[in-house]
């Protein structure tokens, strides 16, 4: 790995320990990585850094090789605006939008820039203490051994000695009812104290709102600490992929065009095809 890049990465190491409050808990909440190996790379230290180790820092603190440029489209500026406005407010929000509208992107870009930003990626497979895990593994805070309950109060704690934190659950419509029912108890314990945004695709709607007609346990209690409404993210449109296309070299209009109409409005694909229309152009 050339020196260029690793300094990079220690650049990026250094902002990420900022926002964790030491590099204890800044180790705490990656894998595979020591507070003796952070401190080794902040200070340039790096003679007994593989790259092996590089490329597991790297992966885990949101370091782009490839350096995109992320364009703050109609979608990123609405979500972090939300984000904004529940951290500073202690409130709580649910924001639904289509696959690739720019959320993820916006939130990345939102924890990068504040302290204090607890971003969970929600997957499917979490069951209510992997869930705790996760939470307290971005907290910084050793779980090992310890049962749900011990876990719920040391989150409950940690959360509530911090000024100002805002927890964001993204694809929040992946989580089972088991662990979104947590989702109550955090904000019945922390309301007023720590802002939440819950993201995920219009499924989550759907289904919250079908839970409250049908009645199902759990579900009016959630849409009413939503505060009874949805936050819908903007399409993707033909000037947002323009403007990417634009910002990651991509100028000429018949390419951008073809983008456009094969993206399907989706910001992933968009980057695929920017890829490939690069890739292309060096081979002819």
């Amino acid at each position: 790995m050339k020196t260029i890049e690793k300094q990079a990465i220690a650049d990026r190491l250094a902002e990420y320990v900022g926002g964790k409050e030491s590099q204890n808990k800044a180790a705490r909440s990656m894998r595979g990585v020591s507070a003796a190996t952070i401190s080794q790379i902040v200070n340039g230290k790096w003679d007994l850094i593989s790259d092996d180790m590089w490329r597991t820092v790297a992966s885990q603190i949101g370091y782009d090789p490839r350096g995109w440029v992320v364009v703050e489209t109609d979608g990123y500026r609405r979500m972090y605006d939300v984000l904004t406005d529940a951290q500073d407010n202690s409130l709580v929000f649910a924001v639904t939008g289509d696959a690739g509208c720019g959320k993820s992107q916006a939130i990345k870009a939102y924890a990068d820039r504040n302290r204090n930003v607890l971003a969970l990626s929600c997957s499917e497979y979490w069951n209510r203490k992997q869930f705790l895990s996760e939470l307290l593994r971005e907290l910084g805070v050793d779980y090992a051994g310890t049962t749900v309950v011990d876990m719920v109060a040391e989150a409950v704690h940690q959360l509530k000695r911090r000024d100002g934190v805002l927890l964001v659950l993204d694809e929040a419509d992946k989580l089972s009812d088991q662990v979104l029912y947590f989702f109550i108890t955090i904000y019945n314990k922390l309301e007023d104290h720590v802002g939440i945004v819950l993201t995920a695709t219009q499924y989550l709607e759907k289904r919250i709102k079908r839970g409250v007609q049908n009645n199902r346990k759990g579900y009016r209690e959630i849409y009413s600490r939503i505060g009874r409404k949805f936050i819908p993210m903007p399409v993707v449109n033909s000037g947002n992929i323009a403007a990417v296309c634009v910002a990651n070299g991509i100028e000429d209009k018949a390419t951008i065009r073809h983008i456009t109409e094969d993206c399907d409005c989706d910001l992933r694909r968009v980057k695929r095809l920017v890829h490939a229309a690069k890739q292309s152009a060096n081979v002819d």
